[in-house]
């Protein structure tokens, strides 16, 4: 599976971004879609993900300010953001579980800036 994610980019704390992460290739059978994030000198940690059943799971850290949605029809997840924090910048990398052995591939990362 290809991944293409796009959306992020410079904002104000207290501003919001949506993330979005286009699926191509072996897109029919993709289990779950969701986003990690990595901040200089931190290590990759996990922000959210959609499952094909509709489940989701959020970090602590983005509860409540932070909502995945995706669409089947378009192999698309998206990440809404809302709320930002100077803490919430780092490069978001998108990923995808899929098929029958449960591949995970990456996407490329998009920066989120986030400014006092």
């Amino acid at each position: 599976v290809q991944l293409q994610a796009s959306g992020g980019g410079p904002v104000q704390a207290g501003g919001s971004l949506r993330l979005s992460c286009v699926a191509s290739g072996y897109s029919h059978d993709i289990a779950t879609m969701g986003w990690y994030r990595q901040a200089p000198g931190q290590e990759r940690a996990l922000v959210a993900f959609v499952h094909s059943s509709g489940r989701t799971k959020y970090a602590d850290s983005v509860q409540g300010r932070f909502t995945i949605s995706r669409d089947n029809a378009k192999n698309t997840a998206y990440l809404q953001m809302n709320s930002l924090k100077p803490e919430d910048s780092a490069v978001y990398y998108c990923y995808a579980i899929y098929g029958a052995y449960s591949r995970t591939d990456w996407g490329q990362g998009t920066l989120v800036t986030v400014s006092s």
